[in-house]
């Protein structure tokens, strides 16, 4: 129970805490991709924490340490009406955890549906009115506002309007566009479903809001530093401001919208990136993120493996 406890408590703390946490400073417009790591990882945690919580709840560790048959045929009797051990409060916590994972995996595979069907269509409009365009590798709309997006899935296009054809020169046309393929080749359609996911699950819950709007956010930080390899950072952010009016249809990626003008400050100001120890830490919090949750719960009943298996052994 000690350990369902410390898993209750973390997830509880965490959907507070870490958004406050991670917010601190700017390193996430350092290094968007692990920023993006970071925040999905601490999404993770909390739904896994309160899942294994559940579970080591339910399942006394001396299952665990009678070996791994015994487990399984312990887990099967507490679902059957043969169960001897089972309670109310077991069953209840193993029902929680059960509606718990299938709201989240319902509310994931509704998003990638409906958005996999407005892409569709959208895919048809653009089979009748866009043109493609070898040279640029892109679709071209006819349209009077100047904007440039993309159209994920299986085939991905690049989509820029003749408006923004005009009114941006080709150093520039080539740099945006470069920014859109970023968003293709990452697959950041898939990145920002899953921050998606997670408020349309569990709402108002400050972790999950936040980090829906710090990925949608820092995917456009990245896609700005993939172009950048290639492109000039003085070209990217003259694009930038030029299509920071441009609206694109909610389900595509578009290079600009309301985070334009601050990437405009960003790409002609460039923070130094981080250096390798802060890496390696940012790497480790994901690991711990990840890894902790089930790390925990483990602990009991591997205690329990080892105490009936070694006698004396014993983890604390």
């Amino acid at each position: 129970m000690m350990a369902a406890a410390i898993l209750a408590l973390y997830a509880v703390v965490a959907v507070v805490a870490l958004p406050r946490l991670l917010t601190r400073g700017e390193w996430a417009e350092r290094a968007p991709r692990l920023a993006i790591a970071v925040w999905l990882a601490g999404c993770i945690s909390v739904v896994a924490s309160v899942l294994f919580s559940a579970l080591a709840a339910a399942i006394p560790a001396n299952m665990v340490g009678h070996g791994l048959a015994e487990f399984f045929k312990a887990c099967a009797d507490m679902l059957s009406d043969r169960a001897t051990f089972d309670s109310p409060s077991a069953r209840a916590a193993l029902l929680g955890a059960a509606l718990i994972a299938a709201r989240i995996t319902y509310c994931g595979t509704a998003i990638l549906v409906r958005a996999r069907r407005e892409r569709r269509q959208h895919a048809g409009m653009l089979n009748i009115l866009g043109r493609h365009d070898g040279e640029l590798d892109a679709v071209v709309l006819d349209h009077d506002e100047a904007a440039a997006y993309c159209l994920p899935g299986r085939k991905g296009r690049a989509v820029i309007t003749t408006a923004a054809l005009q009114s941006l020169a080709p150093e520039q046309v080539a740099a945006v566009l470069a920014h859109e393929q970023a968003h293709l080749r990452g697959r950041h359609h898939l990145v920002l479903a899953a921050a998606e996911a997670f408020p349309r699950a569990f709402p108002h819950l400050p972790l999950f809001t936040r980090a829906r709007r710090e990925i949608a956010r820092l995917v456009e930080l990245l896609a700005d530093d993939v172009a950048a390899r290639r492109h000039s950072r003085i070209h990217i952010a003259a694009a930038l401001v030029r299509l920071a009016t441009g609206r694109a249809p909610a389900f595509t990626l578009g290079a600009g919208g309301e985070t334009a003008l601050t990437r405009v400050k960003r790409m002609l100001n460039p923070a130094a990136p981080l250096g390798c120890r802060e890496r390696v830490a940012g790497l480790s919090a994901v690991v711990l993120l990840l890894a902790g949750p089930a790390a925990v719960a483990a602990i009991p009943g591997l205690n329990s493996f080892l105490a009936h298996h070694c006698h004396n052994i014993s983890i604390f």
